[in-house]
């Protein structure tokens, strides 16, 4: 068996793969599971944590070689990073993919809003009378709640400057300057969901998220509101949430690039809402965004294996 190489948990681009390359070999693992992945350490510097893949505590413990773990994209959920940092192993993660998600976001409102897939269905079908009996919406002198304020939330809370908005936002850490600068204002997240004729979740998932829009939620949003999560599945108190709100008329459209368990179970009800649009973690994805997310990553894990600081770590105190 192969010795110094850099494992992945699934495919990689092949710009990541030449740049890792001049430090180890790498290799794709059939599968992202644990055991299959354990069956791989051995001789194991590197782990990248791509797609359904998670590094686990036991996996970090039976690599003992292992220097760094990369993730492709901001989210680190999916990373023990605590026995990472018990082993002094840095994670490293790629910005990259902002615009991109918050493209998508604006996309999937946009489509709801203006009911596009409704639309698509009827012209399809052979009922063009369709447009006599619904209307879309409009975004001009509408609410945008965003809900997490970073690197995501902040370009969509720029993309959206020409569609004379009030654009809301919550997260408590962010500075009343920066969202001044974005032309944002901050509120609590009870009256965001309040005033916000749609709201878009963009917040890193944690235990103080997990579950954060629940049926307490929901039932305090507008009536007739669209909501969308790119951030992770996690922060919707699950699939049945969203499935009453849309029953209920709480919530006229869900857009979903996330979901508590990735791939979903399609049997739930809420997949047979057409007022539902989903998509499969995708938005991140573009070609350009993923070039520059796996250049990014690449590079960092590289600089770890030169004896560097990489620009972008979750636990940087591994370094001290």
């Amino acid at each position: 068996m192969a010795t110094d190489r850099i494992v992945s948990t699934a495919p990689i681009d092949q710009v990541a793969i030449d740049i890792l390359q001049e430090v180890a070999p790498v290799e794709i693992s059939p599968d992202p599971g644990e055991d299959t992945m354990l069956e791989r350490l051995e001789g194991t510097t590197g782990i990248v944590c791509r797609g359904e893949g998670v590094v686990t505590a036991r996996m970090i413990d039976g690599a003992s070689g292992l220097r760094v773990i990369g993730r492709p994209g901001v989210g680190y959920d999916s990373v023990d990073v605590a026995a990472a940092t018990a082993r002094k192993i840095p994670v490293v993660v790629a910005p990259g993919a902002e615009f991109s998600v918050a493209e998508g976001a604006l996309a999937l409102i946009l489509a709801l809003e203006k009911k596009i897939p409704a639309a698509d269905e009827a012209v399809k079908s052979g009922n063009w009378n369709w447009r006599y009996e619904n209307k879309s919406g409009d975004m001009l002198e509408k609410t945008l709640g965003i809900v997490g304020l970073g690197r995501i939330g902040g370009y969509l809370a720029r993309l959206v400057q020409n569609f004379s908005m009030t654009v809301l936002a919550y997260d408590p850490v962010v500075p009343e300057a920066r969202a001044a600068e974005l032309g944002v204002t901050l509120v609590s997240l009870e009256e965001l969901l309040g005033a916000s004729d749609f709201v878009s979740l963009h917040l890193p998932m944690s235990e103080e998220t997990r579950g954060l829009i629940d049926r307490e939620a929901i039932a305090m949003m507008k009536k007739g509101a669209i909501l969308v999560n790119l951030a992770r599945g996690g922060v919707i108190d699950g699939l049945d949430v969203l499935a009453e709100g849309l029953e209920s008329g709480r919530l006229a459209g869900v857009g979903l690039d996330v979901f508590p368990e990735e791939p979903p179970d399609v049997s739930h009800r809420l997949f047979r809402d057409s007022r539902c649009l989903c998509a499969p973690h995708f938005m991140g994805t573009s070609v350009l965004a993923m070039d520059r997310i796996f250049r990014v990553m690449a590079t960092g894990m590289g600089a770890v294996f030169k004896g560097e600081q990489p620009e972008y770590c979750v636990n940087p105190e591994v370094f001290e």
